[in-house]
């Protein structure tokens, strides 16, 4: 195996106070592109996936599990070649950093192979993230699921067949679960109460062109119609809102005035309008948002299901209230322990506290550098924002973290202005 990933903890970033000018263009979405890759255990016919984050940390550790399993992958800057020559495994034997996506492997190898083991799943750490709702899409297909030696095991000796399902909460995993294994299963699958977001619709459009037959209600519910087989696809995956998102704050924050091509806007609706009111400045292009900088006001958000504020939005729009003069307050009902960034933007100076699963922002206060860690994806990408605004250097450690998501985030916010430098431990400065 051979991944583009460093151990060592000294790797980091070192920014500081810039203004952010001219144009920047957004990745493929790293939350589709991983679904796509899983998507592909369903048929043994070659896929291409085009628009493809291939430097993502997250999707290289999956293309070598898909390698494991047996698929031939051939990755380029933008795209990846994905074909099968040989027997599909039923067992991922994997010893290297796991992600949240071995869950989807899961229900995937299941639908293919009547049989699955993987690795308990890993991600970034942001509260209860277990994996019960999963099992209970499975069972609901007939499907029987252990833990065994840290291990997910399963078995399906009959195959899946078609059940109704109500989910308890909007759980973007869950959904996408039942539709990669309900693809496959006999019968109908109906998922009441899906978490219909565009990288669902992504990975819908996808299997859609592999001859699933699929219908979307809205966030009512969710009809797979299983079909036997699946074939092969070409497919352009959709730019990623999180990155889209992350620049248009940068910008506001350090009063740039930057272009951001490929631009999801229709995705991003909600966020957008709560930006606008509070003082944001932009402007829509064809396929770009020209953003004018602004002032930041305080803002008051809870973050929910699409087509609201995604949970992975918060500590951003954290750090947009620090630049704001007031109060405000962000609430995250779904993962409220995702606050524990804050402990870390203290370290800038930054006057945050939390009261009764409520995080209080005091913004107006000039945030001032210093070594901080990213804990977590988002939050690495909040700190790479407040560094752009604080005093001197902030030094971002765990940079990993950031890699799994944000693709040569440094080089592409070097490239409008920013004052960034990568030190990789083991080489020279980038």
């Amino acid at each position: 195996m051979s991944l583009n990933i460093s151990d060592d903890a000294r790797d980091h970033f070192v920014v500081k106070k810039s203004r952010l000018e001219g144009k920047i263009r957004v990745s493929g979405a790293k939350n589709s592109a991983l679904k796509l890759l899983t998507a592909s255990i369903l048929t043994d016919e070659p896929i291409e996936i085009i628009n493809y984050p291939s430097s993502l940390i997250d999707t290289q550790i999956h293309v070598e599990m898909l390698r494991m399993l047996g698929k031939h992958c051939r990755v380029t800057e933008d795209r990846i070649f994905i074909s099968c020559d040989k027997e599909l495994g039923e067992e991922l034997q994997w010893k290297g950093p796991s992600i949240r996506n071995t869950l989807l492997i899961f229900g995937s190898l299941l639908a293919r192979k009547g049989k699955a083991k993987v690795p308990l799943p890993g991600g970034c750490s942001i509260g209860d993230r277990d994996y019960d709702l999963h099992q209970m899409v499975l069972e609901h297909l007939g499907a029987k699921v252990w833990e065994e030696n840290g291990c997910l095991c399963g078995e399906a000796p009959l195959g899946l067949h078609g059940s109704e399902i109500t989910l308890p909460i909007r759980s973007t995993g869950a959904t996408e679960n039942a539709i990669l294994a309900g693809s496959l299963a006999q019968g109908t699958t109906v998922v009441w109460g899906p978490h219909f977001r565009p990288e669902i619709a992504d990975l819908i459009a996808f299997m859609r062109s592999m001859g699933a037959d699929i219908e979307v209600h809205g966030q009512e519910s969710i009809r797979i119609h299983g079909v036997r087989d699946l074939a092969g696809t070409r497919h352009t995956v959709i730019p990623d809102n999180m990155e889209a998102i992350t620049f248009l704050i940068a910008a506001v924050i350090t009063q740039g005035d930057i272009e951001i091509e490929n631009f999801p806007y229709r995705d991003l609706e909600v966020p957008l309008i709560h930006l606008r009111e509070s003082g944001a400045k932009f402007y829509r292009g064809e396929e770009t948002l020209i953003v004018r900088g602004g002032r930041c006001f305080p803002v008051d958000i809870s973050t929910g299901p699409y087509p609201g504020i995604n949970s992975d939005m918060q500590p951003l729009f954290a750090v947009y209230a620090l630049c704001a003069k007031g109060e405000s307050r962000i609430i995250d009902l779904r993962f409220p322990k995702r606050f524990r960034y804050a402990e870390e933007l203290s370290k800038l100076d930054a006057d945050l506290s939390i009261r009764d699963n409520i995080l209080i922002v005091k913004g107006g206060k000039q945030l001032r550098g210093n070594t901080v860690i990213a804990l977590d994806l988002r939050c690495g990408a909040a700190l790479l924002l407040a560094g752009l605004v604080s005093e001197g250097e902030t030094r971002i450690t765990n940079i990993s973290q950031i890699e799994r998501g944000y693709e040569h985030a440094d080089a592409k916010l070097r490239s409008i202005g920013a004052d960034i430098c990568l030190f990789r431990a083991s080489s020279s400065q980038s």
